[in-house]
């Protein structure tokens, strides 16, 4: 994949150029710091990517409904089970 990376210089007083901008990643990753610390206090390196799945899942559906985020987290669900041992294991 091909993907066209603008930027913009903060150091030289551009924000905004056309559609760059870096509002989206600075609003992303307030939703994350405000979850991991007013919601789970710490976050392993082993369970990281987990709890960025959960916080993209909740920032891609924002304007959902709380029902329709529901059903379609139900609906994307895969059949993995995650056991305890699992989840508490240092592997």
């Amino acid at each position: 994949w091909l993907y066209k990376h603008n930027f913009v210089k903060h150091s030289e007083g551009e924000y905004v150029i056309n559609d760059c901008h870096t509002n989206t990643v600075e609003g992303f990753f307030s939703l994350l710091k405000r979850g991991i610390v007013g919601i789970y206090h710490f976050v392993s390196a082993k369970h990281l990517d987990n709890y960025l799945h959960e916080f993209t899942f909740r920032y891609n559906t924002k304007k959902y409904t709380e029902e329709n985020r529901f059903n379609l987290l139900l609906n994307s669900c895969d059949a993995k089970r995650l056991t305890y041992k699992n989840l508490t294991s240092n592997e």
